[in-house]
């Protein structure tokens, strides 16, 4: 019901850096600037980005941490470049991110707060991505895993204990923070606040320029906004697939085999008996005798044993050998001597005496080698199967090792050969888009764009019934297109830039006549260019609730934060134009005190107050501590990484 709220007035914890798969806190801070001269890696402007209290960020950290955040940010946004995350602003965050670490490590360490290396252990082995098979934690996986990531151990170490750290000096600051009364009413009410406005799109199309473009200036155009041209990197795959029909007839079980696993699961095919009993243990051989007895006299097992103040428990599928384990051998032979719907003679275990009365008795008869034969050979196939292609694998891995290549490792095993590509990292096929990567190949595909050309590797699909080797073939990095090859692209693209400068003018023209008292028609009307209608806006914030589970238009949720009477422009995504946005009225019902929707406000919006607490509690640390910023070593930092 509030969750708009939280869009409104939600603030952020910051970015997540390094091991996207760990899931760390990362905490926000502001900055100052610091002057500092010099080179380092190559990268003008200093060797530092910032500096916290006394530690300092060093441009080499700020590349890697910008890597490793675009490395993030693939996982939802595959084809995304350096250029597209520089815009997005992947280096700020990354840079926050960093500055972040250091001031919660520097001041943990000034007063005393510490994440041992036996907690930090913990943690390590809590982690999913780090179990084996069995569930339990694996050195070889988490090895694995950090290699796979392009992370150390200690990084690991660190950013864990980072975290750590945080957790014990926010979220004490946040915890059980509750809402006043009277802010809870005033959100409560705002629910029933009802808003009256108007809504204008000013296209960008409408405004764009006409007639014929100079190639000068589409020339000029391309020049300077060059990362925006920039085409995703791509590669070509060739692969080959296997499954157990190539192990021929190695997989087939002989006689000899079949013989051995029916001797050696001889137990299991043997004559067996199970009984399911309804069970007493008293304390006494007399209590036990005595029970037996007035149930044998006709009286009803479970009224007896409740009666005594007991409960009889049933049981079901009792083998004599485990009851001679878990009870004793007197208890397992009394068992098994008594009839169906008899009690048994008390016998005694470690728990006490015991009586049942037998429900069922269950006799599987002893089956023959002929007669599980064909059970017998599924299993040892399957088994051989298996066995089989692990061993077939870890022949191909070690000819790869040797030298070998995928096409005299395929040409061994008699396998088709097939290329596909260019592709790109979302597995779609870079010349038809509307085409996709064989499924075979979507397991190996984010492998596939971290290799190197021409170093095969082998892969496990379908559960292991099927194996993939693979290789890449050629590699073409992301960069920029040729101006030749798109300019008809450019062309569009600076059209819809101009369109936009002059729809945001035409915006500040129609905001500047509605501020002068004209209505939104005349204003719109006044317009050379012919412009659609304002589209009106009746609705309270309850209505605008009910959109939540959809995306919630932004002039829609601009127009509910305005005040009343005045207006402002607001730019549409995808070069779409420019909106002005109009409040003429606000109305607000009064709630009555015990309306339940000042409880649900309290409960809502308890933490976000504790996110606020959390958040000038750093303040506070970013104040004691002191944090600068080097802004000619940061701007260096990103036109590396921007290729310029």
């Amino acid at each position: 019901m509030f969750q708009f709220f939280r869009n409104f007035f939600k603030t952020k914890l910051g970015l997540a850096i390094a091991l996207a798969f760990l899931g760390l806190i990362a905490l926000a801070f502001a900055s100052a600037d610091v002057s500092s001269t010099g080179t380092f890696g190559g990268i003008a402007g200093g060797d530092r980005v910032a500096v916290v209290g006394d530690e300092k960020i060093s441009t080499s950290d700020l590349v890697r941490a910008t890597n490793n955040g675009l490395d993030s940010f693939r996982q939802d946004q595959p084809t995304a470049t350096m250029q597209a995350f520089l815009r997005e602003g992947g280096l700020d965050g990354s840079l926050e991110a960093l500055i972040n670490r250091s001031a919660i490590m520097g001041f943990a360490q000034q007063h005393g707060i510490r994440a041992g290396d036996n907690l930090i252990n913990s943690e390590i082995r809590m982690i999913p991505a780090f179990r084996g098979p069995d569930g339990n934690f694996s050195e070889d996986t988490y090895r694995q895993a950090l290699a796979q990531q392009r992370v150390s151990d200690a990084q690991v170490r660190e950013d864990l204990g980072t975290g750590l750290l945080s957790q014990q000096l926010l979220i004490p600051a946040g915890f059980g923070a509750t809402v006043p009364d009277k802010l809870a009413y005033r959100y409560a009410q705002l629910f029933k606040e009802r808003r009256r406005g108007s809504i204008a799109l000013l296209p960008a199309a409408t405004y764009a320029p006409s007639g014929k473009a100079d190639p000068k200036v589409l020339r000029a155009y391309y020049d300077s906004n060059r990362d925006v041209f920039v085409r995703p990197e791509r590669r070509t795959i060739r692969y080959a697939t296997f499954d157990s029909s190539a192990l021929g007839d190695r997989i087939e079980p002989t006689d000899a085999e079949i013989a051995a696993r029916y001797e050696r699961d001889a137990a299991q095919y043997a004559a067996s008996e199970t009984r399911d009993v309804t069970q007493l243990i008293v304390p006494t051989e007399a209590a036990a005798k005595s029970i037996r007895d007035r149930v044998a006299g006709g009286a009803s097992f479970e009224t007896v044993a409740r009666e005594a103040g007991l409960r009889a428990s049933p049981v079901v599928d009792v083998l004599r050998e485990g009851l001679s384990s878990q009870a004793s051998p007197a208890v397992a032979s009394a068992y098994f001597a008594a009839a169906r719907g008899a009690m048994t003679t008390p016998a005694r275990s470690p728990l006490g005496w015991h009586v049942a009365r037998i429900d069922a008795i269950d006799t599987t008869a002893a089956r023959t080698l002929a007669q599980v034969r064909g059970e017998l050979t599924d299993t040892l196939r399957e088994e051989k199967r298996v066995r089989g292609m692990a061993d077939l694998a870890s022949e191909i891995e070690e000819q790869l090792e040797d030298g070998a290549t995928l096409a005299e490792v395929t040409e061994d095993l008699g396998l088709d050969l097939s290329t596909v590509g260019p592709a790109l990292a979302d597995g779609r096929l870079y010349d038809t888009p509307q085409r996709t990567l064989p499924d075979v190949l979507r397991p190996a595909l984010a492998t596939a764009f971290q290799m190197d050309e021409e170093e095969p590797e082998i892969a496990p699909v379908e559960s292991g019934q099927t194996y993939l080797v693979y290789e890449v073939g050629d590699i073409v990095t992301a960069a920029a297109a040729p101006f030749a090859e798109i300019e008809d692209i450019v062309e569009a693209r600076w059209r819809a830039t101009e369109g936009m400068k002059a729809a945001q003018a035409a915006a500040d023209r129609v905001v500047a006549r509605l501020r002068d008292g004209k209505s939104i028609a005349q204003a719109l009307a006044a317009e050379e260019r012919r412009v659609p209608p304002a589209q009106s806006v009746d609705m309270t914030r309850e209505d605008l609730a009910r959109q939540r589970e959809r995306r919630i238009p932004p002039p829609l949720a601009l127009l509910f934060s305005m005040a009343e009477g005045t207006t402002k422009k607001l730019e549409a995504g995808g070069n779409a134009g420019f909106f002005v946005v109009r409040v003429n009225d606000i109305a607000m019902d009064d709630i009555a005190e015990d309306d339940p929707l000042i409880a649900q406000a309290q409960r809502q919006m308890g933490p976000l107050l504790g996110e606020e607490y959390a958040d000038q509690f750093r303040r506070a640390m970013r104040e004691e501590l002191g944090v600068s910023r080097n802004p000619s070593a940061i701007e260096a930092v990103r036109t590396q990484l921007a290729g310029n």
